[in-house]
């Protein structure tokens, strides 16, 4: 795959665009087009007269033809020459991904976002698809007809392969967007001069390789819910264009599982608002993680302590109840003062109420898994119990410290610096 770059170092913060760049365009719209004569004007003259009454930045349309053999270069010039914010220009190889990576690359603006020519998304979309690159708010933006809000009108068999096709990219590439194949994205020029010389496909399955690799990045990709009105007219072979994608598919998780792409060069800051202290965010991750392992290891060892003197007088399900609840109050206070470092009395009983909900948790593991292992076994020794319970703990101690992270004190993953605000909690 494609991994040469032009920069080094990680993406910078995002930030707002200026309210006013003379003479540069906000935005750029590329139309790929292959043999469109008949369409391409009324297309291109709508979205003209919708950018002109509605988007309050200054625009550019440009019509990327794909070495069309029809009149479509003749058509598209007759648009350069009439409108001002219109330009052409002519790509002698087909392929939808060539023409964006031709256009994005040498493109002024610093959003750059594309379309198909039948326009078969609602034009209203376009200002919600730009206005979080615009803002700083997200890195990509793609337009959703699978959102629960969108509204969409096509047959059953592409609703079928839309759906399909997404399900193959959660399934293999762990894809968390919704829609990939929606002819309706934008992109922040600054991430599009990183992420483009990585993206090798030059045809259908540009959009995927290139949301794929973005979100592996950690880059932010916003969806937009649409209304889409389906092209009876389209040019798409389906089963060829399937089978590439499928090729796709393959050989995009073969590099992002061999490592052979380097994602760090799209990474940005952990937080873009200085507030949230970015810097020092990771060592106070792994600060709470060194605390969090130590009280977790002396927690291990009072519970197995624990529950070796209650067995000699309980069953093993009394035994392990009783052992977990002793320790479990142990280990949230510890936790507490340790590992997220709040002091004081405030909140402190509604903090180990919260800590026995997650100690349930660590209950229901542990003994389901003594309850699984009678079932196996019958009778089975004193110390195949303790090994099938320090396993137990194991899993249990993981969700335990993202259940204390994200629920019972998550005011540390935005902390105050000062000692009085963690006092007062």
């Amino acid at each position: 795959m494609l991994t040469d770059t032009t920069c080094g170092e990680a993406l910078p913060a995002r930030e707002h665009l200026p309210a006013t760049t003379a003479g540069t365009p906000v935005l750029d719209v590329t139309i790929p087009v292959f043999n469109e004569e008949r369409d391409l004007a009324p297309c291109v003259e709508r979205l003209h007269d919708h950018l002109s009454r509605t988007f309050p930045y200054g625009f550019r349309i440009t019509i990327a033809d794909n070495a069309s053999t029809d009149r479509t270069p003749q058509v598209a010039a007759e648009l350069d020459a009439r409108l001002p914010e219109v330009r052409s220009c002519r790509l002698e190889e087909k392929g939808r991904g060539r023409a964006l990576h031709a256009v994005w690359s040498h493109s002024d603006a610093p959003v750059l976002a594309y379309m198909d020519v039948d326009l078969s998304t609602g034009l209203n979309a376009l200002l919600p698809l730009v206005a979080p690159l615009i803002s700083g708010h997200s890195d990509l933006a793609i337009g959703s007809r699978l959102a629960r809000s969108s509204r969409v009108v096509r047959g059953p068999k592409r609703e079928f392969v839309s759906r399909a096709y997404n399900m193959i990219l959660k399934s293999s590439l762990s894809a968390r967007f919704s829609d990939a194949q929606c002819g309706f994205k934008a992109v922040r020029a600054d991430v599009a001069a990183r992420l483009l010389p990585m993206v090798e496909d030059t045809g259908w399955f540009f959009d995927t390789e290139m949301l794929v690799l973005a979100e592996r990045a950690g880059l932010r990709i916003h969806e937009v819910p649409v209304d889409w009105v389906d092209d009876p007219d389209s040019r798409v072979h389906i089963a060829r264009t399937a089978v590439e994608d499928l090729k796709g598919v393959w050989r995009v998780g073969r590099a992002l599982a061999k490592g052979a792409l380097p994602l760090d060069r799209l990474s940005r800051p952990l937080a873009d608002d200085p507030r949230q202290g970015a810097a020092g965010a990771p060592g106070r991750l792994a600060r709470q993680l060194a605390g969090f392992c130590l009280v977790g290891a002396l927690s291990t060892l009072v519970y197995l302590l624990l529950y070796s003197l209650f067995r000699t007088h309980l069953g093993a399900q009394a035994a392990n109840a009783a052992a977990l609840l002793v320790s479990a109050v142990a280990n949230t206070a510890a936790n507490r003062r340790v590992t997220f470092g709040v002091r004081g009395r405030g909140r402190a009983v509604r903090h180990q109420l919260q800590g026995l909900v997650v100690f349930a948790v660590g209950l229901a593991l542990t003994s389901g898994s003594l309850a699984a292992l009678d079932a196996a076994t019958g009778s089975p020794p004193h110390t195949t119990e303790l090994a099938v319970l320090v396993a137990a703990n194991l899993a249990a101690t993981v969700l335990r410290f993202l259940l204390l992270r994200a629920w019972v004190f998550p005011e540390q993953r935005a902390s105050s610096p000062t000692s009085g605000d963690r006092t007062a909690r």
